[in-house]
């Protein structure tokens, strides 16, 4: 049994928009079929985690770290998800913990309720309509000490405040704000962060190896080594907005996606872009290869409901074969999944758009390929804003088998933001918003 099966509460039993979960188990065990009837994408399982007391979670890892959970429990889980070779089963990491924003003197500022928490890499497991976890493994330093969620560089990152808003925790240049994550033959993680933003080799154990940042970023204290070997336009990207999409070609190549369009020349170009970035990185030669422009939907189409272009962010992305991935394009609320082929003719490594003193910088061109720009083709594969049963905020994708997605929320350990976060007791107020892993069936697969 797993030592994290005991929780506050059991799980309920989640069915995909009334579908009978006896159904459900029926399509499932029939592996790749026939499409709907319908001949749309639909939902075909829904599994939900269970209430894992975060305090316990933590401290069975790291004794001591987490003295205080505040009623949480373990969430965040759903950064990303990667098959881990049995059926079932995946890898997913943690962001930086509970966080969230209340407003002092008119000015936002950023809580940490459990200043405490390691973000880890936890496997699990799909079984019915419950999601299981099998195993976790912290991400460490060096020497073995938890990096901890924590902003690394004063002036550059949010300050972070204890969960009343208050009262400073710290600043920690180890602290990562871990997303998507991938393993490699050797056994060792791949993981991107948003605060460098940075890549980060981790070991099958969870010890950081090496984190690859921006050239100039100048991050010192460090309990690992690291490589400013990214370009230094990145020292640009959006507060809270950095790496968060990750995969691995078959090659071994990773593709890294930067999250929203950076502030290039300045904040207002990057809220107002619809162009954001993805890198190429060679394992083997332990550097960017190659760089590309990719161009958003109109926010409308991604999210009907939604006019701020700035809520436009890439979460996800998946190696499907050769050089082709599918994207994740997303607000909070929908989800669309693009597929796109990384041309060589695409190529923007070491060009003008990587000086942050061209003008009009690329963030801030209308059309970037009526100005000579090689934005990367895509094409459609599935709206999942338009699949009932399918949870917002989609944070990772994984590939299921050829007709079949499956797809984790981040549940943002059930915080809101606020000062009603906490009550008087300072427990927390649960948002009642659960992590589920929902596979999606695809009409005419990938």
């Amino acid at each position: 049994m797993s030592p994290y099966a005991n929780g506050r509460r059991p799980a309920g039993r989640v069915a995909a928009a009334g579908v009978p979960l006896a159904l459900i188990a029926a399509l499932i065990a029939a592996g790749p079929a026939e499409a709907a009837p319908s001949g749309k994408a639909h939902v075909v399982r829904t599994a939900t985690l269970g209430d894992i007391p975060l305090g316990a979670f933590s401290n069975a890892l790291l004794p001591g770290t987490v003295g205080d959970d505040r009623g949480v429990d373990l969430g965040g889980i759903g950064s990303d998800i990667y098959p881990a070779g049995r059926k079932g089963e995946f890898w997913t990491v943690t962001d930086r913990g509970p966080n969230g924003q209340i407003k002092v003197d008119g000015t936002k500022r950023r809580t940490f309720p459990v200043p405490g928490f390691d973000p880890a890499i936890v496997r699990i497991r799909v079984s019915g309509d419950t999601v299981r976890v099998l195993d976790a493994i912290p991400v460490t330093t060096a020497s073995g000490k938890p990096v901890t969620g924590l902003s690394n560089q004063a002036g550059r990152d949010e300050a972070p405040y204890d969960y009343k808003a208050m009262a400073s925790v710290g600043y920690n240049p180890n602290g990562l704000d871990t997303e998507g994550i991938v393993r490699a033959g050797d056994g060792s993680f791949w993981l991107v962060d948003e605060y460098g933003p940075s890549l980060v080799h981790v070991s099958a154990r969870g010890k950081v190896l090496t984190r690859y940042v921006p050239e100039g970023l100048d991050l010192t204290g460090t309990d690992y080594p690291v490589v400013e070997a990214l370009p230094s336009v990145y020292l640009h990207r959006k507060v809270n907005r950095g790496f968060e999409g990750l995969a691995q070609l078959p090659g071994g190549d990773l593709v890294i996606a930067l999250q929203s369009p950076l502030s290039v020349p300045d904040t207002g170009s990057g809220e107002a872009s619809r162009t954001t970035r993805l890198l190429r990185f060679s394992p083997k030669k332990k550097a960017v290869t190659a760089e590309y422009a990719y161009r958003f939907d109109p926010v409308d189409v991604v999210d009907p409901g939604e006019d701020d272009i700035s809520e436009l962010k890439i979460s996800s992305v998946v190696a499907v074969g050769g050089d082709r991935l599918l994207v994740e394009e997303r607000t909070d609320k929908a989800a669309r999944l693009q597929l796109v082929r990384l041309e060589r003719t695409a190529d923007i490594l070491g060009s003008r758009w990587d000086d942050d003193t061209t003008s009009p910088s690329l963030e801030q061109l209308q059309d970037p390929a009526a100005s000579g720009v090689p934005v990367l083709g895509k094409r459609l594969v599935v709206d999942l804003g338009t699949v009932a049963g399918v949870p917002g905020k989609i944070e990772g994708v994984a590939r299921v088998d050829h007709d079949t997605l499956a797809v984790i929320n981040d549940n943002d350990f059930g915080m809101t933001d606020g000062a009603g976060a906490f009550d008087a007791r300072g427990r927390l107020v649960d948002s009642g918003v659960e992590t589920t892993v929902t596979y999606v069936r695809l009409p005419h697969g990938i």
